[in-house]
Parts: C-alpha cells; structure tokens; sequence
C-alpha cells in the first residue's frame, strides 16, 4: 500500500486550496478509481461517514450529488456540475456542499504521470475567503487526507 504523503496548502488570505498527492498507479487507474460512481462510495469522505452516490455523470455537463451519513443520521450533501472532463487527465467542476448554498467552489483536478505512479493535483477557488476558512474549519483537512488514504487502499486492492 502506498505511503503518500497528502499535501494541503490553504494560504492565508486567499480563497484557495491545493492539494497534492502520489499514488501507486496509472493515471488511467487512477482516473476510473476516482470517476467510477460504484466506486466513488467506496474512498469517497471520511471512513465514519456512509457515502451514498445518487448522481454521478462524469462528462462535460454531467451533473453529480452524493450524500455522506454520520452513524447518528446526519447528512452532509454536495452537489457540482463537470464542466471539462479529459480521458485520463484532467477535471474541471463545481463544488457545493448543500449546507451552504450558493457557496460554490471551481476545482481542477489533474492526473499527470510520474517516474513512479501518478500525481493528482487538485485545485479549489472558494467564493471568498471566509467560506475557505469556514471548509477548512469543518474538518475538511481531515475528511480530504482519509479519502485520498481510502483512495490508495482501494488502488491497492483492485490492482491485486
């Protein structure tokens, strides 16, 4: 299993986040891993969230909504719109989480192929930066760094 590091950058003062990591893949794989809705649910959230993808239509204008449940029954909904996708490589969409409508986000994920396996790049533009530091204030680090941890777990697994 892959050792990775999560690297996540929030600078002060600007409405932005990125975050970077290597996997142990393609990035073909990685790329179905992370757009195959039956597998979404699988890596997708913290490990003590249940995920539930209900929409996931990964193609430019495609629409996607997927809901993460606490063991109390809480729900936490996000929603977005994919605006560019390209085979293997690259994602543009919104990003709503639907506890803060109209708060929405513009992320760009990348898939570039390293010496070693794949980078993936992901960059988000919040509205401001008071709704960056709002995310970042509800756990957002933490649920971000345990999915890309679920992410190489389940890489590992389909690879073996």
């Amino acid at each position: 299993m892959s050792t990775n590091p999560t690297t996540i950058t929030a600078p002060a003062g600007l409405p932005f986040i990125e975050v970077t990591r290597d996997f142990d893949a393609t990035p073909a794989q990685l790329f179905r891993v992370a757009t195959d809705p039956d597998l979404v649910t699988q890596w997708l959230g913290p490990r003590d969230l249940e995920a539930e993808v209900v929409e996931y239509d990964v193609r430019p204008g495609g629409r996607y909504r997927y809901i993460h449940r606490a063991a109390d029954g809480t729900e936490y909904a996000f929603r977005g719109v994919f605006h560019t996708v390209e085979q293997d490589a690259l994602v543009i969409q919104t990003f709503e989480w639907e506890g803060a409508p109209g708060e929405v986000c513009l992320e760009r994920a990348s898939y570039t192929k390293t010496d070693t396996g794949v980078r993936l790049h992901t960059q988000t533009v919040f509205p401001s930066v008071e709704s960056r530091d709002a995310a970042v204030e509800q756990g957002m680090e933490y649920g971000i760094r345990d999915s890309y941890d679920r992410l190489a777990e389940l890489i590992s697994k389909e690879q073996s």
